[in-house]
């Protein structure tokens, strides 16, 4: 439980991480200030991960998945950063978060009937995009992480990535059993021991971090309610909960127990009511963490309990910074190689629901191909929306979004309106191509050696 869970953490660290990182430069907040808001990201992403696996009367997916704070919001928090000035801008961007989740709290029930317009052509689609859309954190944590760096894309990072997905993939390849489950995890530990001769390990973080800690309310002050704010912060709201529909559905087909439509409307009441929460105790907007979805693909463990153990550990490092420290010793490149697997098995997920979707029909064809293109254009041409007002470039960024979007209207074009006109490409939608996908049906469920019930 504890090292599978860990696993978990060790694949989220970083992102939980980086927001606060992010913001707090921004704000201009002394070293303390930020670890004290690094460790509020980390103990609410443990709340929100224990709400999400275990559940709570109707909030909850009871699914194995993770939350944390979403990097959508980076963008519009530091935009209110830019207008309110750093004295005001944490207690604005916590007031607009509770705001936009208390509004997504009401509506989840209503956006997650929604389902019905996620066939496997659209699922297929939007998890491969999912997968697409993180390889290049990987290639960035490869290189180093930060592009400011000297040392940003040199040799020894490239070397180390690429040493720890060798690692990766010969435990996955000549072990068996449970050490074959915790792969990544031998091969983050492995690698961070090789990155130590290298130069590219830096402990002092451990030094420097306190042995308890915790998060107090309102720390930076009280929330305050500014209409911009508001209006910046439910729109991401609204983009945070069609990644995590989709979220849903990806890691529903993997564990073999589809996400219907009461699954995502208590899902998307977890993801909702934790942003409502965090910003008490001095969190941002929490979400679905789509990398660990990769991860529970490629081990093949599919306890809920796990992913719940891995909520457990991160609550702890959010009272104790130095347990925060010690995962944070992990280099990024070393990260970035475990990375290139985990993001690449959730691509692969999703081309495995494509093959099931009905790809002999033409018109499933130009679903595919346009809703990836539409999802590719963040990545590809991240400028392309460079003239666009920054509003819409909160959701036209979000390649994961604008690509869902993109194939539920298409199959809504192709598949609803011109039905039984069969394979010539002018129709071609029937009931298996249009309905959402059974469990089994997709992704072969891959079966843990270990415990695998979702519980």
């Amino acid at each position: 439980m504890v090292t599978t869970g860990l696993q978990h953490v060790a694949a989220m660290y970083a992102g939980v991480v980086a927001p606060p990182l992010v913001i707090g430069a921004a704000v201009g907040l002394s070293t303390r200030d930020l670890t004290f808001l690094t460790g509020a990201s980390l103990f609410m992403a443990g709340l929100a991960t224990l709400l999400q696996t275990l559940g709570v009367w109707r909030i909850g997916a009871r699914l194995p998945f993770v939350n944390g704070v979403t990097f959508a919001s980076v963008a519009p928090m530091l935009a209110i950063n830019g207008s309110e000035g750093p004295e005001d801008a944490l207690p604005v961007i916590f007031g607009a978060t509770m705001v936009a989740a208390a509004l997504g709290f009401v509506a989840a029930p209503y956006f997650s009937k929604l389902v019905r317009f996620f066939p496997p052509v659209v699922t297929g689609s939007v998890i491969t995009l999912i997968g697409l859309s993180l390889l290049p954190v990987a290639f960035n944590w490869a290189q180093g992480g930060n592009d400011q760096d000297p040392d940003y894309g040199a040799g020894r990072n490239i070397a180390m990535a690429g040493a720890t997905l060798v690692l990766v993939l010969l435990l996955r390849r000549f072990t068996r059993g449970f050490v074959k489950q915790i792969a990544v995890l031998l091969g983050l530990a492995a690698g961070t021991l090789l990155a130590i001769p290298v130069g590219i390990t830096d402990f002092g973080a451990l030094g420097e971090a306190g042995l308890v800690g915790f998060p107090t309310p309102f720390h930076f002050g009280a929330p305050r309610f500014a209409l911009a704010a508001i209006i910046s912060m439910c729109v991401v709201m609204l983009v945070s909960m069609t990644e995590s529909t989709a979220d849903m559905l990806a890691l529903g087909e993997i564990v073999d127990k589809r996400a219907d439509e009461p699954t995502i409307a208590a899902g998307l009441r977890a993801d909702t009511l934790g942003s409502f929460v965090s910003p008490f105790f001095n969190g941002f907007m929490c979400s679905a963490f789509a990398q660990n979805i990769g991860l529970v693909a490629m081990t093949g463990i599919r306890s809920r309990f796990v992913v719940a153990t891995g909520g457990g550990l991160l609550v702890l490092m959010g009272l104790c910074p130095v347990a925060a420290a010690l995962i944070a010793t992990v280099p990024q490149p070393v990260l970035g190689g475990a990375g290139v697997v985990l993001f690449g098995s959730v691509a692969a997920s999703g081309i495995q629901t494509l093959v099931r979707a009905g790809l002999d029909r033409d018109n499933n064809v130009l679903i595919v191909a346009v809703s990836l293109a539409v999802g590719i254009i963040p990545i590809t041409a991240p400028e392309f929306y460079h003239a666009f007002p920054e509003s819409a470039r909160i959701l036209l960024d979000s390649g994961i979004s604008t690509g869902c979007v993109a194939a539920i209207l298409l199959n809504l074009v192709f598949n609803h309106t011109a039905r039984g006109v069969g394979k010539s490409g002018t129709g071609g939608g029937s009931a298996d191509v249009t309905a959402p996908m059974e469990p089994g049906e997709g992704i072969p469920a891959r079966r843990a050696e270990g415990p695998t019930a979702t519980g």
